[in-house]
């Protein structure tokens, strides 16, 4: 798929079959993650692949917008490394970057995937920590859903035209 198919094409897949993601394709998606710019080159990023049945149905309980969770084969949190961030805040930007080219390579590989949020909500934040054991210095931005879709959706032009300032505002 060529790259501007799959930006324009890509959308969040709720749905997924029982077929479940082979380690190549997981290897995949975490090597299009790291690919993704960060400032200064900081990649402060880290990823807990999350396959077992225990910890993916754990989430709907403290993520009321995760319910699609309990059918698909695999979860990755996208955390921020506090301790690798080459200036304050940018961990969000760095991770965001990573997470998108974890959803493009996904729907360039047929996969299905949705971005789920989860920084700054204290609840979920917290709720990530305690069944991943996550050390206090890594902030977890995002869980991406994956699976092999059970839904298809067409692609949706969401270019605005009044949206877009030439120069000046």
């Amino acid at each position: 798929m060529e790259a501007m198919e799959a930006i324009l094409s890509r959308r969040s897949i709720r749905k997924y079959t029982g077929n479940l993601i082979n380690d190549n394709e997981i290897q995949a998606l975490l090597n299009a993650a790291m690919a993704a710019p960060s400032s200064s080159n900081g990649q402060p990023w880290h990823f807990v692949t999350i396959t077992d049945r225990r910890p993916l149905d754990e989430i709907p309980k403290f993520h009321p917008y995760s319910n699609m969770i309990k059918e698909a084969p695999l979860a990755v949190v996208v955390c921020g490394d506090l301790q690798l961030e080459k200036g304050k805040g940018v961990w969000v930007q760095d991770c965001s970057a990573a997470t998108e080219n974890l959803l493009l390579a996904a729907h360039a590989m047929g996969l299905g995937a949705v971005w789920l949020g989860v920084y700054p909500i204290e609840e979920r934040v917290n709720g990530l920590r305690a069944i991943l054991a996550l050390p206090s210095h890594i902030i977890p931005l995002c869980i991406i859903v994956v699976g092999h879709p059970a839904e298809k959706k067409t692609p949706a032009n969401r270019f605005n035209p009044e949206r877009v300032h030439q120069n000046k505002w």
